[in-house]
């Protein structure tokens, strides 16, 4: 099972980090199509901060086992920039709690306050 969670920031409201972990095992490797669609939202949502508000988010991924993933936004961002992420990151929670909602035999996803 994939496994989600996301931390809000308790004042603002806004997404901190996310973290997921796990494999859907929906498939045999290379064909897991829930498997698939996770890794896009996440990894599209963290090229789109990268490319689009110029700020790199914090990344940590485990090469080594795979199916590990967090990150993270810096403390210093700009209005801008935080607007940016934002967008992007809510976009990403809607996405994976639609996977969730058709998948939930694989797919769990967590909010909480920081």
């Amino acid at each position: 099972m994939i496994k989600g969670s996301f931390k809000r920031d308790g004042i603002k409201k806004s997404v901190h980090s996310f973290e997921l972990s796990g494999h859907a095992g929906a498939g045999v490797k290379g064909e897991d199509i829930v498997c698939a669609a996770v890794s896009v939202l996440a990894f599209s949502t963290v090229n789109g901060i990268a490319a689009l508000s110029n700020v790199e988010p914090l990344v940590d991924i485990d090469n080594e086992n795979e199916g590990y993933l967090y990150v993270t936004l810096r403390e210093d961002l700009s209005e801008k920039e935080l607007a940016i992420s934002q967008v992007l990151l809510e976009n990403l929670l809607l996405g994976l709690q639609d996977v969730e909602e058709e998948y939930p035999q694989f797919v769990k996803i967590e909010v909480s306050m920081r």
